[in-house]
């Protein structure tokens, strides 16, 4: 179900603009964080920063620069490796330096240079660049993968306490050929070997594109998902061109804790701005043990389904059926919730409430005459049960499409204060409709930006409370209980948060209760309570 759930959410992807602000740059090194801030670096000395993940603004430069660097925060240090020709390629070298801090406010805040870390001499098959710094969770070495289309891809073992080279006369490993900007990444057991294959630095017309091999030693091998080894040419895909941009290289995994995992990149071209070259940051997503790109939320009207109960998210007013209410011949229909009366607020037996009304045999319910398992008359039943061919009956239809709800009719009785948010199953009617709609200056958080969450057609906002509830507003006025920040976790699914919760301490996640009550907690990754599907009407 997992696999299957991805597999339908990927099918409907499609690439998203990249991130807001000054965000031009070539080759960004990892995404690292710093004093709540985020920085990266790029070919040329291109340095940026940002406060949340999605604005970004031009950082101070390092007095080195170079070729394609990479970042890493290892203890009280942080190592940038940077790459640079030495005359023409491949003689190259990849120099270390190193600060305690990435502010430039902070008294901590030096680069010092450590020296070259490797280095290719022009006649060995192997262009040292494009650097990859990976710890390794399990034992706590440090590795560096380099090279580029000029040979092979190198891994070499750093020391962690200095950041260069531990053993410089052992030869280095050979791990892959064709492709350039490698690193590496852990899971379960696996050493994920990540490289950006196609062409480089041609904008609009590079063919760059990451894939990934994986094996059971940061040595390799690294065999893709058909058994074909990267030394030979071998790599799954993870991210390609798509929708108005060009050119996906240079794979950075940022991880933010609690399942959360994104990947920092660039485009070669981003259409929207030019065709320059700028960074962005995307969900990293797993399936059958392999690494896969996910989806930035988008705006668009969404019904909000929770990955537990299937149940959908809804403004708690009376529902309407689509096409009307109407009455079959001989009863009201069968099952529960069928007969007219107060709908969405009472639950069927065991499930969750019905738009359509009370179930059999609750408090004020009609006489299920006709009703199956009520002792009705069959001939009521029967009479109700024709006219299926052409329109008409209990079953038969109207014998032309329904049209989707008005919001502006079906709302005309609707509260107009604030109104409690619940679970229903999903009916396809107007409360079960929410629209996300991004707020510009409202900031975000890596990759994205904040969502105001209405319900479709309306003003009316999804806010927090300050007992950690929910409510549906009258209309947003964009205080931060109203803005929401939507996460995609790694089998697809999302976990959704408020940006703040009135007099809360914590962060908290919307949460299924059951299969109708739904409120704010701390997010558990471990089950899947906390877990939604944002799924087109």
């Amino acid at each position: 179900m997992k696999h299957a759930l991805l597999a339908a959410l990927l099918a409907v992807a499609s690439i998203a603009a990249a991130l807001d602000g000054q965000v031009g740059i070539h080759d960004p090194s990892t995404v690292v964080q710093c004093d709540g801030k985020y920085y990266t670096f790029g070919t040329g000395g291109t340095a940026l920063v940002s406060d949340d993940g999605w604005t970004w603004r031009a950082g101070t430069r390092a007095p080195r620069a170079g070729m394609a660097p990479d970042l890493i925060h290892i203890g009280d240090r942080y190592y940038q490796y940077i790459a640079r020709n030495v005359g023409a390629q491949p003689k190259a070298e990849i120099n270390m330096i190193w600060s305690k801090s990435l502010n430039p406010n902070s008294p901590d805040y030096k680069w010092v240079e450590g020296g070259v870390v490797v280095s290719t001499n022009g006649i060995e098959d192997c262009n040292g660049i494009d650097p990859g710094a990976f710890l390794d969770p399990t034992t706590g070495k440090l590795w560096l993968t380099y090279g580029s289309y000029f040979g092979y891809i190198r891994v070499v073992e750093l020391d962690p306490k200095t950041g260069m080279r531990r053993y410089p006369n052992l030869r280095p490993f050979d791990i892959a050929i064709n492709c350039e900007a490698s690193t590496m990444i852990y899971r379960d057991g696996w050493y994920y070997l990540l490289a950006t294959h196609g062409s480089c630095c041609r904008g609009a017309d590079s063919g760059y594109n990451i894939r990934v091999g994986r094996g059971r030693k940061p040595t390799g091998p690294f065999l893709d998902d058909n058994g074909i080894d990267m030394i030979q040419g071998g790599g799954k895909l993870v991210i390609g061109s798509g929708g108005r941009v060009v050119g996906a290289g240079h794979f950075g995994l940022l991880d933010l804790g609690e399942g959360v995992q994104k990947f920092s990149m660039h485009w070669e071209a981003d259409f929207d701005r030019g065709g320059a070259s700028v960074i962005d940051i995307r969900p990293l997503l797993w399936k059958d043990g392999w690494p896969v790109a996910g989806e930035n939320a988008k705006e668009g009207t969404y019904e909000i389904e929770s990955l537990r109960t299937g149940t959908a998210l809804e403004l708690a007013v009376e529902g309407i059926p689509v096409g009307g209410r109407r009455a079959a011949r001989g009863g009201a229909g069968f099952g529960p919730g069928a007969g007219a009366g107060p709908g969405g607020g009472q639950a069927a037996p065991g499930g969750a409430p019905q738009s359509g009304g009370p179930p059999q045999g609750a408090p004020g319910a009609a006489p299920q005459t006709g009703a199956r398992g009520a002792g009705a008359p069959q001939a009521g039943a029967a009479a109700g049960r024709g006219g299926m061919g052409g329109g008409g009956g209990m079953f038969g239809g109207s014998g032309v499409p329904l049209a989707d709800q008005d919001v502006k009719e079906v709302s005309a009785n609707w509260p107009s204060g604030s109104v409690d948010a619940r679970m229903a199953n999903y009916l396809c009617q107007a409360q079960q409709k929410w629209t996300l709609t991004a707020v510009p200056g409202a900031g975000g958080y890596p990759g994205s930006p904040y969502f105001k969450i209405t319900v479709a057609g309306t003003d009316r906002a999804l806010a927090a409370t300050e007992e950690a509830e929910l409510v549906v507003l009258p209309a947003f006025t964009g205080g931060p209980e109203q803005l929401w920040r939507l996460d995609q976790l790694a089998d697809g699914s999302w976990r959704i948060m408020p940006k703040a919760v009135p007099n809360a301490g914590t962060p908290m996640a919307l949460s299924a209760i059951g299969a109708s009550s739904v409120t704010l907690s701390k997010y558990d990754p471990a089950g899947n309570k906390h877990r939604w599907l944002l799924k087109t009407p």
